[in-house]
C-alpha cells in the first residue's frame, strides 16, 4: 500500500504533492486518517496540526476498539464490517472508520450494550430503528463528541440484532453472519452496495482482502447464499481496475453466474413481500430517561396515531404516517398516562 493508488484514486496529479492529496481526501468520508497515515509512514514532512490530528484518529481507532472488546466480553455483542476490516490493515496504517458497528445476538443484548455505552460516555444523541416483520429488529446509534468536536467526526457506534439489514424489499433480513472471519468481511462489505455506490475505501479494503486466502468456489457460494453475488461482484469489478484482486480474482469468475441468478430471483420478488409491516419505522425521540436497570428489553404502546416505544435509557414515538405536531402531542399524553399508571 503506497500513496501512488491514493492520487490515482482521487484523481491527484502527483506534481501537485501530498498537501493536495490530503486536501482532496477530506471530501470522502474518513479517507483523510488513511492518507495522513500513509504519509507518516512514508516518513513525509508533517508539521504539528497534521500530527496531532493523526495523533487523534489513532485514539478514536483504539478507543473503539477497546470499546468493541470490552461489549463482547460483557453483553455478548461482536463488531462486523469496519473494527474487522482495519485488522487486515498493516500496523500502522488507519482504516478509513467514521463508526463502530456491533451486532446483538438478541434486543436483551442490545440494550445492555446501550445501557453501558449511556453510563460510561457523554452520549447526546441515541437514534432507534425497529425494521423488519417477525422476527421485529431493532437498530441503535449513539453519538457523543470528539476531543474536538469542530474538527474531527463526533463519536458513532450502531447496534443492531440483525448482521445483514436487506434492502428490506428483494433483499431479505439476514440476523446471522457466520463464516470464516476474512469471508464474513467481504460479505459484510458487499453488503453496503445494497445503500450506496462503492467508493475509494472500499478498493482499499478489497485490496487488503486480496492476500488473503479466498476458496473461489466455496465464497462465491456464500456470498450468494446471503443474496448478495451482484453487489460482491460490483465490488471486485470496481477494485479490478485500480488493484491486483489476488485470490479474489477466482472469487469473481466464480460470481458470474451466481450474479445472474440473484438478479433473476429478485426481479420475481412479489410486491407484497416490501409491505408496510417489514419497513423501517424510526423513532421520534420524546425523552431520555433515567436508566432503567431491571429492563431487558423495549416495550411497545399502541395508542392512536401509532406506538410508543420505551427502552431502557429514552421513550420514543413511532408515528403511523409520520411524526406531525398532532401525532407528537398525543404521544406525550399518551407517555404520561402510561407514567400515571405504573
Amino acid at each position: 500500500m503506497h500513496t501512488d493508488l491514493l492520487y490515482d484514486l482521487l484523481e491527484v496529479d502527483r506534481q501537485a504533492g501530498p498537501a493536495e492529496l490530503l486536501r482532496t481526501s477530506r471530501a470522502v468520508h474518513q479517507l483523510p486518517y488513511l492518507v495522513l497515515s500513509l504519509l507518516a509512514r512514508e516518513e513525509v514532512r508533517m508539521g504539528e496540526p497534521a500530527r496531532a490530528e493523526l495523533r487523534r484518529a489513532r485514539v478514536r481507532t483504539e478507543h473503539y476498539a477497546e470499546l468493541a472488546h470490552g461489549l463482547e466480553q460483557s453483553t455478548g455483542v461482536r463488531p462486523i464490517r469496519g473494527l474487522r476490516l482495519a485488522g487486515y490493515y498493516p500496523p500502522g496504517l488507519l482504516r478509513p472508520q467514521g463508526d463502530l458497528e456491533l451486532v446483538a445476538p438478541g434486543e436483551a443484548a442490545l440494550w445492555q450494550a446501550v445501557v453501558r455505552l449511556v453510563a460510561d460516555h457523554p452520549v447526546e444523541e441515541i437514534g432507534v430503528t425497529v425494521f423488519g416483520g417477525r422476527p421485529r429488529h431493532t437498530a441503535v446509534t449513539l453519538n457523543w463528541p470528539a476531543a474536538d468536536p469542530l474538527v474531527d467526526p463526533w463519536y458513532r457506534v450502531g447496534l443492531c440484532t440483525a448482521a445483514l439489514a436487506g434492502d428490506l424489499a428483494a433483499v431479505p433480513v439476514r440476523p446471522v453472519l457466520v463464516a470464516e472471519d476474512h469471508v464474513e468481511c467481504l460479505i459484510a462489505l458487499a453488503e453496503e452496495g445494497l445503500r450506496r455506490a462503492f467508493q475509494v475505501r472500499d478498493v482499499v479494503d478489497v485490496l487488503m482482502l486480496a492476500q488473503l486466502p479466498f476458496d473461489p468456489v466455496e465464497t462465491a457460494a456464500l456470498v450468494a447464499a446471503y443474496r448478495l453475488a451482484p453487489e460482491a461482484a460490483a465490488l471486485l469489478d470496481l477494485a479490478a481496475a485500480h488493484v491486483p484482486l489476488g485470490s479474489l480474482a477466482g472469487v469473481r469468475t466464480a460470481l458470474e453466474p451466481e450474479s445472474a441468478a440473484e438478479l433473476r430471483r429478485r426481479e420475481t420478488v412479489p410486491a407484497a413481500c416490501t409491505g408496510w409491516a417489514g419497513r423501517p419505522r424510526h423513532g421520534v425521540l420524546l425523552r431520555r430517561t433515567v436508566t432503567r436497570d431491571d429492563w431487558d428489553g423495549s416495550r411497545r404502546i399502541p395508542f392512536e396515531h401509532g406506538e410508543l416505544l420505551l427502552t431502557p435509557v429514552a421513550d420514543y414515538l413511532l408515528p403511523a404516517d409520520g411524526a406531525t405536531a398532532q401525532a407528537r402531542d398525543a404521544a406525550a399524553l399518551a407517555l404520561h398516562a402510561w407514567d400515571a399508571g405504573r
